[in-house]
């Protein structure tokens, strides 16, 4: 397989006359990101009638360009001629949205998860890079990438390398970076807004976990987590916990930090950040269902909050013993 996909958006849908685009549920960053940069590119480009599908973000990612043209519920017995699956790899991750995949002629995903299964009529499935945001630029005429369709994938990139921080980003990354910045995006307010800029409902709850948080095996590993009645109290679903578990991970000393959160009763969203490129967290979520990357990984457990964490520590254990991290 090349490094890149070397299949280009408008060859994929020539001929084609309606369009769905959706991602996983809860959409982050990057999964908002490529979906709505897909869909101004598309929009820019193509005659074609073009939908989003996709949970509300959160109210950081709401000022995206054709942010309030996304639809939150599906058409009943809809048909379109093609469907892209953005940032996400399996059935499942779609939530409600998975009947997509029967509603079109022709499926395509493109993703960057190394769980990604391959599901669709065509697979853009690239592990090495940054972000599916990243993977979707490799697959755009660059000029005829509008200022709105920068501002888009450069959102999405910023938030799966962690502001260009993480061991994901590449040379690559960064020279489209910096052409997404010739658009005339105002990068400093999309960083500032998307990672710096916190309400005072998202500053009770990051200083709360960190309060409550607990460090195991000597400060190897931290875990934090919110129950159903906590969000509740703070009348918030979930959509305010962005950037607890990075700042989780940042703890000295810390090879692993875990964030979780009630999302239904007795059914928890977990959330894996490493340090340390020598311990792989996909295989930790993928044994409970989940997946995602080797330092950034996530799944539900059901349970109540300290069964989930034992289910969740007594698996990362077994890793964190292979290495040396703990004895």
């Amino acid at each position: 397989m090349p490094d890149k996909p070397e299949r280009k958006i408008l060859d994929i849908i020539d001929g084609v006359k309606t369009i769905a685009i959706s991602g996983h549920v809860h959409p982050d960053g990057d999964c908002a990101g490529s979906t709505l940069g897909l869909y101004n590119y598309l929009k820019e480009n193509t005659d074609a009638e073009v939908t989003v599908f996709l949970e509300e973000p959160g109210e950081h990612l709401k000022s995206l360009p054709g942010a309030s043209s996304i639809v939150n519920e599906l058409p009943y017995n809809a048909h379109f001629d093609l469907f892209f699956m953005m940032d996400c790899g399996e059935a499942g991750r779609l939530g409600k949205m998975d009947k997509l995949l029967k509603m079109a002629d022709k499926t395509v995903c493109i993703d960057h998860h190394i769980s990604s299964q391959g599901i669709c009529n065509e697979n853009y499935i690239f592990p090495e890079l940054s972000s599916a945001s990243e993977v979707l630029f490799e697959m755009l005429d660059p000029k005829k990438v509008s200022k709105e369709t920068a501002e888009c994938i450069y959102t999405g990139i910023l938030h799966d390398t962690g502001v260009f921080h993480h061991n994901c980003t590449s040379k690559r990354t960064m020279e489209i970076a910096g052409f997404l910045m010739s658009r005339g995006i105002d990068f400093s307010k999309i960083i500032d807004e998307g990672f710096y800029a916190k309400t005072y409902k998202q500053n009770q709850i990051l200083g709360r976990c960190l309060m409550e948080s607990m460090l195991l095996w000597n400060g190897t590993v931290i875990v934090s987590y919110l129950t159903k009645k906590e969000l509740e109290f703070y009348e918030t679903d979930g959509k305010d916990l962005g950037g607890i578990i990075d700042q989780l991970r940042l703890t000295e000393g810390v090879k692993v930090a875990i964030f979780l959160y009630e999302a239904q009763s007795q059914s928890f969203k977990v959330s894996m950040r490493s340090t340390v490129t020598d311990v792989d967290l996909s295989v930790v979520a993928s044994y409970f269902g989940g997946g995602g990357h080797k330092m950034a990984a996530g799944c539900t457990i059901s349970g109540n909050a300290h069964d989930v964490i034992n289910s969740i520590t007594k698996q990362l254990e077994i890793i964190l013993r292979s290495r040396k991290y703990i004895k």
